[in-house]
Formats: structure tokens, sequence, C-alpha cells
């Protein structure tokens, strides 16, 4: 295991990634981690007496606005500032429902990890910095491979992250889970074995990790479900190749699952209620130009057809090489908003986290926009030829592009360093708001991990 950090005497070519330093912001850790403790060397004024509902009222309107105005880090600083006022004022610094409405307004977390929303948003905070700073550890993730697994069973093609754990699917169906605090490989999930229509038909297309629940899909449509305590994946729906094409992406949230299919006119999406496991949807014309490069996945390995990803309001996010389309997932088949690129889309640069989605076209041109509206939040150039893979989170983007991984700050589209571990031919990437997972057909299964200790 490795570990790296921010450090200002990097090369000459590192100090053109970090973009010109932090932007400005200050270093808020050492403050708002104390945010709520006593102190004897506050402010304080004798016009004190003033209601609590409207001093935390203002104390979140003030972090919303500097969020706004300058990113989530930009709040602690301004929270800090709101305390300071007088003792009365710094009291209501202890108020759950303060915390937990930050917590949500400005990391988007609905459920606490940690003992107090206070202690959430301080380590949200905390995470966030060690993104923009280049506070990392990286582990190689290391499994057990049976003498009897095939060798295909070896080749990562997909990942996906959950709060707990990462898990990563192979060409023989199989998906592998590994524990985010120790790293170490907890289980591997293999699917019922049917009949092949093809050497690839098995082949994972997606991963859904929800609390205990593992749900993975593979090129020939079938849908597995899991615990993983309790291992052993039992298909939840079967298949039709024949009659929808290849799943050549898959995807969901506590709420849907999401295939996108290619290979079948007006056959497109299928959507899930997750809870019911029942197929509520079937339609949409997005991949029937690609009806033929979706027949060829069964049997070689081309490039992306299709890309397929959820929002935090119940909305859907799909590309071809072609179009990006934004649909409504409650009123299934209404589509919200598409958009034709003329430079074409690299599929596997596609990504999105809360109610923003990033695209990046084959003029190496990287967008992160609003999901329902389209609206540009930023755009950056990437460097690097070869293949190109993208993901986001709340602040973030990485980008993996001529064998190296960049990070972004998407609230400035601003370049800020590259991670210094180099995994080769990379295959899928993914991030959430404390890791960054890739993998490599040569060199396995990497953990970049950012979260605050």
């Amino acid at each position: 295991m490795s570990s790296s950090s921010s450090s200002r005497s990097a090369s000459s070519e590192e100090e053109e990634e970090e973009g010109g330093g932090d932007g400005g912001v200050r270093d808020p850790t050492a403050v708002i981690g104390r945010i709520g403790e006593p102190s004897s060397s506050r402010m304080r004024s004798s016009n004190a007496v003033w209601p609590e509902p409207f001093v935390e009222a203002l104390a979140t309107q003030v972090a919303i606005d500097a969020t706004a105005t300058n990113g989530r880090l930009a709040a602690g600083p301004a929270l800090v500032s709101v305390f300071q006022v007088c003792s009365t004022w710094r009291a209501v610094s202890r108020s759950e429902l303060l915390w937990q409405n930050l917590t949500r307004r400005i990391w988007a977390r609905d459920r606490p990890l940690r003992a107090t929303w206070r202690e959430e948003y301080v380590h949200r905070h905390r995470t966030a910095q060690n993104f923009r700073f280049r506070r990392v550890v990286h582990t190689p993730l290391v499994f057990d491979a049976s003498p009897s697994d095939p060798a295909d069973s070896l080749s990562c093609r997909c990942l996906a992250l959950s709060d707990r754990h990462v898990a990563c699917g192979f060409l023989d169906g199989s998906v592998r889970l590994f524990d985010l605090r120790t790293t170490r490989h907890v289980s591997t999930l293999r699917p019922q074995i049917r009949d092949q229509l093809g050497r690839f038909s098995r082949a994972v297309s997606g991963i859904v990790l929800h609390g205990p629940r593992v749900v993975f899909a593979s090129l020939d449509g079938d849908v597995h479900v899991a615990n993983i305590r309790d291992p052993a994946p039992r298909r939840a729906h079967f298949g039709d190749v024949v009659n929808d094409g290849a799943l050549v992406n898959f995807t969901g949230c506590s709420r849907w699952w999401v295939g996108l299919y290619a290979g079948v006119p007006g056959r497109a999406f299928h959507v899930w209620d997750s809870r019911t496991e029942e197929l509520v949807f079937v339609g949409g014309s997005l991949t029937d130009p690609d009806a033929v490069q979706g027949w060829h996945l069964l049997t070689e390995m081309t490039e992306s057809v299709g890309r397929v990803r959820v929002s935090s309001r119940d909305t859907g996010v799909a590309c071809t090489g072609r179009r990006v389309m934004v649909f409504d997932l409650r009123n299934q088949g209404l589509v919200l908003g598409e958009e034709e690129f003329e430079q074409g889309v690299i599929v596997d640069s596609v990504d999105v986290s809360n109610n923003l989605f990033l695209v990046i076209d084959n003029t190496g041109q990287a967008r992160v926009r609003q999901v329902r509206t389209f609206e540009q939040v930023c755009q950056f150039g990437i460097r690097g030829a070869g293949r190109v893979l993208g993901c986001m989170n709340g602040g973030y983007a990485f980008v993996y592009a001529g064998g190296t991984i960049r990070a972004w700050d998407i609230e400035r589209g601003q370049l800020l360093y590259r991670l210094r571990e180099r995994i080769g031919d990379a295959v899928d990437l993914v991030a959430d708001e404390e890791h960054v997972a890739g993998c490599s057909s040569d060199t396995g299964i990497h953990l970049w991990r950012f979260s605050a200790v």
C-alpha cells in the first residue's frame, strides 16, 4: 500500500496541473472541527438575545450563499464567522437540526454514517478538502483466484461503490466484493449458469450496491440479486437476447433498476421497481442506430455502445456515441431533454452525481451540466490519447486519458492534480464522496481513499 499527498515541491508539470493552488480558499479544517466546543476567546456582544430559529436560519443562509459563491468548502469558514459573534449565536452551533439541514443542502447526505449530524458535516468537509489537495491513500485490491477459475474470470469489466463496499464485475459473470474499511476481499458471487449466446454473454454489464444487497446484470439480460452476508445469488430476471438485444449497461438506486439495451428497435430502456423487482417499463429508441454493434458485443469486445446512470432526482441519464438523453423514471418514457453532439460522445466518460452529469466529446472537451436543464456548470479540456474514462462526485471529476488519471474541481472547472499511480490499460473508473476506484486489464483493481480519518 502506498500513500500520496499534495506537495509544494512538485515537478513543474505537476505545478502546472495544480491549477493555481487552492483558489484563495482558506483551509478551515482546524477551526470547523471545533465548532460547538467551548471557547473563552470568542467575541462577545451585549446585543446577544436573538431567537434561536432566526440564528439557525441566518447561519444556514450564510453557508448556502458562501457555497453558491465560492464552493462547498467556503461554507465552513462562513459558519465559523457567524458563530464568533457571541455566546448565544455560538450555542446554536450545537443544534443537530442545523447540521442536519446543512449536511443535506451542502453535502447531499440524507443519512448520517457518524454518531451526530455535526460529526457527519465535519467529516464531509474534511474529506472534500482531501479531494482538493490530493491527500489520498492508494491500495491495490487483491483476491485469491481459484485454480479452477477460467482465464476470463480474472478480467475486470465494471465497478460499483457503496458506503461500505466496492464491487468488481468480470467477463465470466462473477462479482467480487471488497470491504472498504479493511480493503479485504469478502466474497465472490457467481451467477446461475445457463446456455450462452455468444462468448461474452455472461460478462457483467453493471452492478447496483445498496445496503446489504448486490444486484448485477450480464450482457445476455440476466439480473441476479444477492445479499452480501449470504452471497448465493438468485436470478431475479431471465434475459431474452432475441427479443430485447444485449444489455449493454445496467445501473440503479434504492428505488429503480435501469437497463440499456441495444439490438432490437424500440426496446432501449428497461426499468424495474427495485422494491418489487417488477419490470415496469420497456421502450425507447436511443440505441436503435447501434443495434448491430450491440449484437457484436456478445461475441467480441468492441467499443462501448451506451451508458446509463441514475441521478438523485428520479431521472436517468443515458448516452450513445451520438446523443445524451435525460428521462423521467417516475413517468417512464417521458424524455426531459436530449442533445446530439456533432463531434460524438465518448461513452465511457459519461457519469452522474446528484443533479449533475459529466460528458466528454471526441474533441476532448469535457462539460459538467445540470441534469434537468442541461445548463452548463463548467467546461475543461482533457489531455492524452487513447481510451478515455470519466467519473465524478459532488465536487470533483476524475478523467483517465493517456494512461494518467487527473482531477478537476467542477465548481470552477480547474485542473487540480494527477494521481501519481499509473494503472495501465484502464477498463472502468468510478467515484463517490470518499473514494475513487479503477480496474485495469493488466494491473487489476485499485482503490484511492480520500476519506477523513
